[in-house]
């Protein structure tokens, strides 16, 4: 009696475990229009490939999807069934590099101070002074284009030499093809090359020597008013060198800040007994 009961049982539970997988399957039909291998093509993909094409183009492009995510399935089912252990291995691997940069990426974001003190970019820029060297030079200045004919260049020449604001602004406001003013802020050689036709050593040799450097074109004159500036291979400026000191202080931040919250999880672990040593 008791032999029938446990089948009775095993019968009950089986047609349970029979009932729950038939509507999952049914759960994952409902919809499809291609089913390989448990892998399910559905409809609304479909669908919206072929929005708004004609029945022709839509009959074609559902069979070159199809086709292509077919040969994808049976190529990864094929590659899977032959696969080793060492793959498997790299797969989780990956899998869990995957895990762990992004997991550090939040606690970065999230957790870690971003600032960096005055005081720590000032002693590393001191302490470190090899580091800051410039490859290019760098100015702030102003520039000024005109119609090769322009009227008063020569006194513009002035103004500028002289910095004599108001005269320069009237005088690029009506006769300038542009003007920028970039006297709080730096740029490079580079920068430069898009704003005068001259080379790149051209503009180097003729900052180690000249304040104000003009050259024309078929068309305009170009004159370049430096105010300050710092030559290739001389120190970088604190304020130029800044947003590298930032960047290195808060990249060795981020490496001390992972190290101890990988230490501090480790030791979390043993005091809670998750990790376990065994003798």
């Amino acid at each position: 009696m008791k032999n029938k009961r446990q089948i009775f049982i095993c019968v009950i539970m089986a047609g349970f475990l029979l009932c729950g997988c038939t509507a999952l399957e049914k759960k994952q039909q409902a919809g499809a229009a291609v089913e390989l291998k448990g892998h399910y093509l559905y409809r609304s993909t479909l669908d919206s490939l072929t929005l708004g094409l004609s029945p022709e183009d839509s009959t074609r492009v559902e069979q070159q999807y199809t086709s292509q995510w077919a040969k994808d399935i049976l190529l990864y089912e094929n590659a899977k069934s032959r696969t080793n252990s060492a793959i498997e291995r790299l797969v989780e691997d990956y899998r869990r590099t995957l895990y762990t940069h992004a997991y550090e990426e939040y606690l970065v974001e999230r957790r870690m101070p971003k600032g960096v003190a005055d005081s720590t970019v000032e002693q590393m820029y001191r302490h470190m002074p090899d580091r800051f060297v410039l490859d290019e030079s760098i100015v702030k200045g102003m520039l000024v284009v005109v119609p090769s004919d322009a009227r008063k260049i020569d006194k513009l020449r002035g103004w500028l030499a002289r910095q004599e604001m108001d005269a320069i602004e009237k005088y690029a406001y009506q006769n300038a093809k542009s003007y920028e003013l970039f006297d709080d802020q730096w740029r490079t050689t580079t920068e430069l090359l898009n704003l005068i036709p001259l080379d790149r050593t051209e503009i180097e040799n003729r900052l180690k020597s000249q304040n104000q450097i003009e050259t024309s074109d078929s068309l305009r004159t170009y004159i370049l008013q430096v105010v300050d500036k710092h030559l290739k291979g001389e120190r970088m400026p604190m304020d130029y060198a800044r947003p590298q000191i930032e960047k290195i202080v808060l990249n060795q931040r981020q490496v001390e800040f992972l190290q101890k919250e990988r230490e501090r999880l480790y030791n979390e672990a043993i005091q809670d007994g998750t990790i376990k040593f065994y003798k």
